[in-house]
């Protein structure tokens, strides 16, 4: 049962978890959110505060209230980060939602690019794994990304360096099999215009702008885990999280 911290106010911890639950892919454009009154049931919050969270997810347009009917999870077009992702993978044993699927496109050892290296303290020139896909749905391609990993994860966990799909993700992957479980994570953002190449596996056209997040797990001895780079084409949300100010 969820439960209530001190850290933020009540409304805005219950709108943050259905939130979550929306960039999930747990509920679904269509789905009906529960109502104040089971929120406030199950928060064991007050009917105004469970109202101020539906009105939260509304200003932030994920929702939408139909008169006489209920709340329900609006249509948007939202970038799924590796957080909801692995947040998914945890709650479901999947990583996509119903009609995602990845492509792998190129799968084994390269030499590590300088700035991958870095991440994940390796000496310059070491061939790293890389798994690096094109996530689609019904509308085409998504998401084009990159997780890389130093060597000797790829030798405790074979199916990197193979091009089929791994259902639970690489990262759950990678944990189950070297023992190894991520603790934190941390990005960085950018937008910059798209190469040609990935232009050509998102489907844009030449010049368009895509959003680059930089994405590096660390493991419970605050050592890198797993780097990924993921290159989101333009119109579609991206998230993060709210918090109080003054």
């Amino acid at each position: 049962m969820p439960r209530i911290e001190e850290a933020q106010p009540k409304y805005l911890q219950i709108a943050h978890h259905i939130r979550d639950q929306i960039l999930r892919g747990d509920l679904r454009p269509g789905d009906e959110v529960p109502s104040e009154r089971q929120l406030a049931v199950d928060w064991s919050v007050s009917r105004p505060t469970a109202a101020r969270a539906l009105e939260a997810l509304s200003h932030q347009s994920l929702v939408e209230k139909r008169q006489g009917s209920g709340t329900y999870v609006r249509g948007l077009a939202v970038n799924r980060r590796a957080r909801e992702l692995y947040g998914r993978a945890k709650q479901t044993g999947k990583i996509y939602t119903p009609g995602e699927y990845a492509v792998i496109t190129s799968a084994g050892l390269l030499e590590a690019p300088e700035h991958v290296a870095e991440a994940l303290n390796l000496a310059a020139g070491t061939r790293a794994v890389h798994r690096r896909r094109v996530t689609n749905n019904e509308s085409g391609p998504i998401t084009l990304s990159t997780s890389w990993f130093a060597p000797e994860v790829g030798e405790r966990a074979p199916k990197l360096m193979d091009p089929d799909r791994i259902r639970e993700g690489t990262l759950m992957y990678v944990e189950n099999m070297t023992g190894r479980q991520g603790s934190y994570a941390e990005d960085r953002m950018c937008a910059r215009l798209a190469t040609d190449e990935e232009a050509a596996d998102l489907q844009l056209g030449s010049g368009s702008a895509v959003l680059i997040v930089h994405h590096v797990v660390y493991d419970l001895q605050d050592r890198p885990l797993e780097f990924a780079e993921a290159t989101y084409p333009p119109g579609r949300w991206a998230f993060e999280q709210g918090y109080p100010i003054g």
